[in-house]
């Protein structure tokens, strides 16, 4: 039996990258006014909560959100559990654990725990042919010093999947839809990034 898991934060509560701006939304109609309608604006930044990166978040000339083919962030998909720092070793075993499992997952890699991808991780992980990395953190590589790890991805155009949860599922092969919004020349979008169990 199909299952759908959201593994989005919601975005008025949801983590936000130490001085990022937080999500604000404000109510411009409300039927408890009188209005007719209710209707909301919302202000957030493109990497608020759950969202991917595209190659223009670090490299000047990289391809940006609507650049980027939806095979990207839309397939199959495998979740694996780690914790502490992914080293290189852990980048090979986790590949070769999703090849085995299924070809296509090891494509799209989700990590779940509290980790931290080592740059040597995300050498390997440019040169498996990966199309996306996800993880729960706000970032994929040390928090105070993200650079090298994202220009290591983001220079082969693997997507990050940022700020996740992984909480109920399983280590598996899953189908993964984590398409961001279509926003023209941007780095970054949010995005309600769902698996399913078939």
């Amino acid at each position: 039996m199909m299952k759908v898991y959201d593994i989005s934060q919601e975005i008025f509560s949801c983590e936000v990258y130490p001085d990022d701006p937080i999500p604000k939304k404000t109510v411009l109609k409300s039927m408890e006014d009188g209005e007719v309608y209710n209707l909301t604006a919302f202000d957030m930044c493109a990497h608020n909560g759950t969202h991917i990166d595209a190659p223009f978040h670090f490299i000047k000339d990289g391809k940006t959100v609507d650049e980027m083919p939806l095979e990207s962030f839309v397939g199959m998909a495998y979740v694996v559990e780690c914790s502490g720092i992914v080293t290189a070793e852990d980048a090979v075993k986790i590949i070769e654990k999703a090849k085995s499992q299924n070809e296509d997952s090891a494509k799209r890699i989700l990590i779940k725990g509290d980790v931290e991808v080592s740059l040597d991780a995300a050498k390997v992980f440019a040169s498996s042919n990966i199309l996306l990395l996800g993880n729960e953190s706000q970032t994929v590589g040390p928090q105070d010093a993200p650079m090298d790890v994202h220009l290591e991805l983001l220079s082969v155009e693997v997507v990050l999947l940022e700020g996740i949860r992984l909480d109920n599922v399983q280590e598996g092969v899953y189908f993964l839809n984590a398409a961001p919004l279509n926003l023209s020349g941007v780095d970054g979008s949010p995005c309600r990034a769902v698996l399913i169990s078939l």
